[in-house]
């Protein structure tokens, strides 16, 4: 995709640098889970598959940031669309399946977990964690990534590369999470709201791997950018499965004992 003699190959040190900041945040975030499933153990138990999941999550971004899937992706689009996929879809989805507010709330004391409370109640929040403003930030800046000079930008500039990869990470976890959140969520939208805004993503996300694979972004060639494009759409679609199957649930789980109790009401009325 980029030649070693292209403005666009990062300068070694500062990839070095910023591997180095991802290893370090990945490593402390690690341990503040570890340390928070300690400290509220007496709470929670023993969360084993939300603490895999956790973990797995931080993998994800551990190989899509770090190492040599990070280092073929500036040569291969096909590998820079394994990293994003990790990175957007897959890592926020294990990391919002594994309840991390929970887990930070059980831990903390009972004047900082009110203040954490406080913050997730704030107005900024609520924006943030709308659907419709979570879908437009994640699906929204991939259609600006990929169709205007920034791709190009990202891949010439470290600063521009963290920036990037920061915006599709914190974006995916936020959409995933005002789509499946487990966490306590005092702004959650209705279920119909939310499949809503999913369909809409869905759609969004296919047609621009369908774009992508008649125009490729310049500079990266034809079979490499269809092959890309073939798993930014095969690969979101399993994604997206799994979110339409967690979204049902979620809504069945909620309504089930409603269901329930209406059902025993009649049985008595009768």
């Amino acid at each position: 995709m980029h030649s070693h003699d292209s403005p666009q190959t990062p300068v070694l040190d500062g990839w070095l640098a910023f591997e180095g900041l991802v290893a370090v945040l990945l490593v402390a975030a690690a341990a503040g889970y570890a340390w928070a499933l300690w400290a509220g153990r007496r709470r929670s138990g023993r969360p084993l598959l939300r603490t895999v999941m956790f973990y797995a999550g931080l993998a994800c971004v551990g190989v899509s940031l770090i190492g040599p899937l990070a280092q073929a992706a500036h040569g291969s689009f096909t590998a820079h669309m394994a990293g994003h996929l990790l990175l957007g879809m897959m890592a926020p989805l294990l990391l919002v399946l594994s309840a991390p507010v929970s887990v930070l709330l059980r831990g903390l004391s009972v004047r900082r977990a009110r203040a954490v409370s406080r913050v997730l109640r704030s107005p900024y929040v609520r924006v943030i964690t709308h659907p419709v403003v979570a879908a437009l930030l994640n699906a929204g800046g991939l259609w600006v990534l990929y169709t205007t000079p920034l791709f190009h930008a990202m891949h010439a500039s470290v600063w521009w590369h963290a920036l990037v990869h920061t915006h599709i990470f914190l974006a995916g976890y936020v959409f995933t999470a005002s789509m499946v959140g487990v966490d306590p969520d005092p702004h959650r939208a209705p279920f119909t709201l939310r499949a809503g805004v999913l369909i809409a993503f869905i759609a969004a996300h296919s047609i621009l791997a369908k774009w992508l694979y008649a125009h490729p972004p310049m500079g990266v060639e034809t079979a490499d950018a269809q092959l890309g494009a073939q798993l930014m759409y095969y690969g979101g679609d399993a994604v997206d499965v799994l979110l339409i199957v967690l979204l049902f649930a979620g809504w069945y789980r909620a309504t089930k004992p409603r269901a329930t109790s209406l059902a025993g009401m009649r049985t008595a009325r009768s």
